[in-house]
């Protein structure tokens, strides 16, 4: 009987060749969960302002678990001692570590579940994979969480210059074309080291790692937070509640059966049993559209103009201005639109709201990016840039926005 070849090659657009480290990890990525993740849009509905933007959540996976193959091999030449079972347990850890994503990415958070954030879910999905694969996740399930012992091995897969971060902006940015995200990972990551069991960057990568915030800073500005894709996905939230509603209130819809059960029950993380999980796995960017392509000629008024402005690209006006938008600028395009279509308040809230966003490329007060110098000295990267002023960076900049329909809906 011929056994499968488990040591398989990926051609990746951004690093080339990349390798399956071991057969765990073929494994995990030959699994339907996984799989899944070639359905999640790593980038929600930015595709509408920047038509690149189609890669997924299992490429963003894949090149994440690439550059912690090089953290390890560099980490390792430069003397800190990782074991097979800690390297294997970051290569699951960060290979999983956004198998909880929801369709669109984010926008079923804030949506159909209540306050179920995607880590909550990747947490108990490689809980119910470390049942399937023998207990094997175990230490990968204790660095994901943060309480392994060996902190720094915790920073790799969430901190400020975690593999995810390393991967994604410069992911992001190849495939939407803003040059300004392109970060050089492979020269960040041969920078690090380990002093006292946290992670640090040695001092001539000071100024890769300022390349890296300010990139961080440009691409939340002009890709994350760019107003089109805010809005594009602020309806598609608006899509998901509308459904709920009117289901809650007996009407039906046609969806499929994973959509309507996520529609049809409150779900907590509370009600995340074996069914809800196997069901949420069965759940992704390909239900949502589909449902939105008949909901779009539903006869409510408020379901069907949220779906054709989606499917047709053709959004809400959005102003983003630098204070907060004043409630009687809202009542007065809430008052326009429940005259000239004669809808309720309620209803016309799906279509004028206002919200606040942020940017903060660098968290000082959260873990430090921390820089060892020549000297052995440790020290913040702010006082130890001399380009740039880093403490503005760390500063977060909020701005608000109000969201209407343009005199034609």
């Amino acid at each position: 009987m011929r056994t499968k070849n488990k040591l398989k090659i990926f051609n990746d657009p951004i690093y080339g060749f990349i390798t399956i480290p071991n057969t765990l990890i073929f494994d995990l990525i030959e699994h339907k969960y996984f799989q899944r993740l070639r359905r999640i849009t790593q980038m929600g509905m930015s595709y509408l302002v920047y038509p690149g933007a189609h890669h997924t959540r299992f490429h963003h996976a894949i090149g994440c678990m690439h550059l912690m193959q090089k953290a390890v091999n560099v980490l390792r030449f430069k003397g800190v001692t990782i074991s097979e079972a800690e390297e294997s347990a970051l290569f699951a850890t960060i290979l999983l570590h956004d198998i909880g994503h929801g369709p669109f990415s984010h926008a079923m958070e804030h949506s159909i579940v209540n306050g179920v954030s995607h880590e909550a879910i990747s947490l108990l999905l490689m809980e119910e994979l470390n049942k399937e694969f023998n207990g094997s996740l175990t230490l990968a399930i204790e660095i994901f969480k943060g309480n392994y012992h060996r902190n720094f091995l915790c920073q790799l897969i969430s901190g400020q210059l975690d593999m995810d971060r390393a991967d994604y902006l410069k992911r992001d940015s190849f495939y939407t074309g803003v040059a300004e995200g392109n970060v050089n990972s492979e020269r960040l990551i041969t920078m690090l080291n380990v002093v006292n069991d946290n992670l640090v960057i040695e001092e001539k990568g000071i100024y890769s790692v300022e390349k890296f915030l300010v990139a961080r800073r440009f691409m939340y500005w002009q890709v994350y937070l760019h107003k089109t894709g805010l809005v594009a996905e602020q309806l598609l939230i608006r899509v998901l509640q509308r459904a709920k509603e009117l289901i809650n209130n007996g009407l039906q819809l046609n969806a499929s059966e994973p959509l309507l059960y996520f529609l049809n029950n409150e779900i907590t993380l509370n009600d995340f049993d074996k069914h809800t999980l196997d069901t949420f796995t069965k759940l992704d960017d390909y239900d949502v559209i589909s449902a939105m392509k008949i909901w779009q000629f539903h006869n409510d008024f408020v379901l069907s103009n949220l779906c054709d402005m989606i499917i047709n690209r053709d959004l809400l006006k959005i102003k983003i201005k630098s204070k907060a938008i004043k409630p009687e600028l809202l009542e007065v395009q809430i008052s326009k639109l429940m005259d000239r279509y004669c809808i309720t308040n309620e209803e016309a809230q799906y279509f004028v709201f206002t919200g606040e966003i942020a940017n903060q490329a660098y968290q000082q007060n959260a873990q430090k990016i921390s820089v060892l110098y020549k000297s052995g000295k440790v020290g913040d990267i702010v006082k130890a840039s001399d380009q740039l002023n880093l403490k503005a960076l760390s500063k977060s900049v909020t701005k608000y926005y109000i969201c209407y329909p343009k005199d034609k809906m």
